[in-house]
């Protein structure tokens, strides 16, 4: 019985092996181009595409590579079957309009573990492809490279490596408006090609090709450069995939260096990444999130993406960078989630110009390039006219933190030591508190502007406190001396969509204090006409006046300031001043009466007023009352040259004003009217926020 087993085992073992000698020897010795034709039907009838091989076809055994260690390694190396076809094309569904061959290939080979076939699987080690032409289109429905579907299928095809060589790519997607032509070149060979600057320690991260691409993308006009790897390892989660490139987007310049994680269905991005461009709003086309009409801008930092879900998630971690004449640095994240991503993080500067961020803080000037279809500033307007973009505002919301040493205005008092925290959402804007130090003293503020509505509804809360007079107005050479400390508080509600139309139509108060301090005698002497003192000032030096106290006070209606009240007490004169400013048609109206509290000799005191534009203000006396004045003096000299003096003498009778007495109502009052403001109150900065700024400061 063992014997006849044994003969039987003999037996089939010479069979199997006669066969597989049948097997190997047609495999070598067939002339495959025989099959063509069927193979060629067969595919085109799987795919439901035009398939054809119009080359030599060719299948060969070889060895396979011993590439573990132990039992496995004998696994590895048994042979392995090598299918080659010349000259391969597939053509694109009827509906695509990039070209009626989807992929054409000089040679294709296909290295495939054969005994895998007996359980209907294809395991493919290698494929590789020599001077593809591919020619892709994606819609929001369907993609071009998405086979004929013939229902569920016995066999399973796993594709371990893609490799290529030269080829040109043309893709499409209407999803996303792009449109790109790319050729590859092989620069295997040349080791400084080849060489990965950044990553040249890890094993396996190198470039293989050299690639050039144009194109559009949402219309505006791509170009680029770069290197990649021509392997795609696609059997191993966390492998990466070297890349390389430099490209333009319109104005925009993007270089990137770094690696693509899982090629084959990309899981993660990791590069070290350099934007540069005109604008930072020209980026909104290729990112989507939603950023400010600025001057030329740079940065430089890293740029981690992570798929989440079949989501993207980025982050712009440490990076640097200018805009303008600024600086800025700091982290920066962009979250999907819906119905709008979120853009949060933080940013600092060492100096920031408002210029440079353009109308978004409405610092629009006459110098920089004014947006498509905006309006110019007009000649002789001081309020900016450049209107909020608010119809993007919806693309997302934004928590980002900002901080910064120094923010300068062209012409105007710099600020330092600014916090504030920067919420968008659902279309309102706010900063909530925005804190800065200005001439001395801080300023805190709360904005909301509502982009929901238009035109746009805004608030805005403020509160300065020791203003220093000296440093509030540096341009005037006569108050270097001065001191002063002002304090004040601005609740006002206004629409519009630009900084000129929202005080236009603004409602609320304005109120400011000085408690004590003193101010250029020159300056008053000046305001008052006393022309013997102001020759005695600039014969013999300047002098300090005591300023006992300042109060103003200013209702708000409809774009008109009017005064309620606004007083100046010196040791020397009281100053009345009565009018309006109306913000609409920025136009000053104020009339200046000054009472001195002594006898002036050689004096055409006379009210002063403030007429004329915000841009060319026309101030001076009022020409009748000093006329009067000017001819009494003349027919007293008349009669008697002495007695002319006395036309020009002026006795104080100016009454004593109780500064301590109207400072205190003045601050019961602003505390009433805080109380009836509609705006949401300022959140205050915390002390330790102010202590830090003050310390960096």
């Amino acid at each position: 019985m063992a014997v006849k087993s044994l003969k039987i085992l003999l037996y089939l073992t010479t069979i199997l092996l006669v066969t597989g000698a049948v097997v190997i020897t047609l495999l070598l010795n067939y002339d495959w181009n025989a099959a063509r034709p069927f193979v060629n039907s067969k595919v085109s009838a799987m795919t439901g595409r035009v398939f054809a091989v119009d080359g030599n076809l060719k299948i060969q055994i070889v060895s396979g590579s011993r590439s573990e260690p132990g039992w496995q390694g004998y696994l590895t190396s048994l042979p392995l079957l090598r299918i080659s076809a010349d000259d391969v094309h597939i053509s694109n569904p009827s509906w695509s309009h990039v070209g009626p061959e989807m992929a054409i290939a000089h040679r294709v080979v296909i290295l495939l573990k054969p005994l895998e076939l007996l359980s209907s699987k294809v395991d493919v080690i290698e494929l590789d492809l020599d001077a593809p032409l591919l020619a892709l289109e994606k819609r929001s429905d369907r993609s071009s490279w998405v086979l004929q579907d013939n229902g569920p299928s016995p066999w399973k095809v796993q594709i371990q490596r893609l490799g290529f060589t030269n080829g040109n790519v043309h893709f499409v997607d209407d999803t996303i408006q792009l449109d790109l032509h790319a050729q590859a070149v092989s620069i295997a060979g040349d080791p400084e090609l080849v060489a990965d600057p950044a990553h040249h320690t890890q094993p396996g991260r190198q470039f293989d090709l050299r690639f050039v691409l144009d194109g559009t993308y949402r219309h505006a006009p791509v170009s680029g450069s770069g290197k990649l790897g021509a392997i795609l390892t696609l059997d191993n989660v966390g492998t990466v995939f070297p890349v390389m490139a430099d490209m333009r987007f319109g104005a925009n310049r993007i270089t990137f260096n770094g690696a693509v994680t899982d090629p084959s269905a990309p899981s993660g991005i990791d590069v070290e990444l350099t934007l540069g461009g005109t604008n930072l709003a020209d980026l909104y086309p290729l990112t989507g999130v939603l950023l400010p009409d600025t001057a030329a801008y740079r940065t430089h930092g890293r740029l981690l993406g992570q798929k989440d879900h079949g989501n993207w998630n980025w982050t712009y971690q440490n990076f640097t960078g200018t805009v303008g004449s600024s600086d800025m640095a700091g982290s920066l994240a962009y979250l999907y989630r819906l119905p709008r991503s979120l853009l949060r993080g933080t940013v600092t500067s060492e100096q920031l110009r408002l210029e440079d961020l353009g109308p978004i803080v409405g610092a629009g000037g006459k110098n920089r390039p004014v947006a498509s279809g905006a309006p110019a500033q007009p000649e002789g307007k001081v309020l900016p006219v450049e209107q909020f973009n608010t119809a993007e505002w919806g693309a997302l919301d934004a928590d980002v933190k900002f901080s910064g040493k120094h923010l300068i205005r062209t012409h105007d008092i710099p600020l330092e030591n600014i916090i504030t925290e920067i919420f968008l959402e659902d279309k309102v804007l706010r900063l909530a508190p925005l804190f800065f130090g200005m001439a001395g003293g801080d300023v805190t503020s709360n904005i909301t502007l509502d982009g929901r509505k238009s035109p746009i509804d805004a608030q805005i809360k403020m509160a300065a406190r020791k203003l220093q007079l000296r440093e509030l107005f540096p341009r005037l050479e006569s108050t270097h001396a001065s001191l002063g400390e002002i304090n004040g508080d601005a609740a006002l509600t206004g629409h519009g969509n630009s900084v000129a139309a929202m005080l236009a139509s603004s409602n609320g108060a304005l109120t400011a204090t000085v408690s004590q301090g003193s101010v250029s005698h020159y300056v008053l002497e000046a305001a008052g006409l006393n022309v013997a003192n102001v020759l005695f000032v600039k014969l013999f030096g300047d002098r300090q006046v005591r300023l006992n106290c300042l109060i103003s006070d200013f209702g708000v209606s409809q774009g008109v300031a009017d005064v309620r009240r606004f007083v100046i007490d010196t040791d020397d004169a009281v100053v009345n001043v009565t009018g309006d400013i109306d913000l609409s048609r920025e136009l000053l109206n104020l009339d200046l009466r000054l009472k001195s509290k002594g006898v002036r000799i050689f004096s055409l005191r006379t009210p002063l007023y403030a007429r004329g534009s915000f841009d060319n203000p026309d101030v001076g006396p009022y020409k009748g009352p000093l006329a009067a004045r000017a001819a009494a003096a003349i027919a007293l000299a008349a009669v008697a040259l002495p007695a002319a003096a006395l036309a020009t003498v002026s006795v104080g009778m100016a009454p004593a004003i109780d500064c301590p007495a109207e400072l205190s109502k003045a601050l019961q009052e602003r505390r009433t009217e805080k109380s009836e403001q509609t705006a949401a109150p300022a959140k205050p900065v915390s002390a330790k926020e102010i202590q830090q700024s003050r310390t960096e400061k």
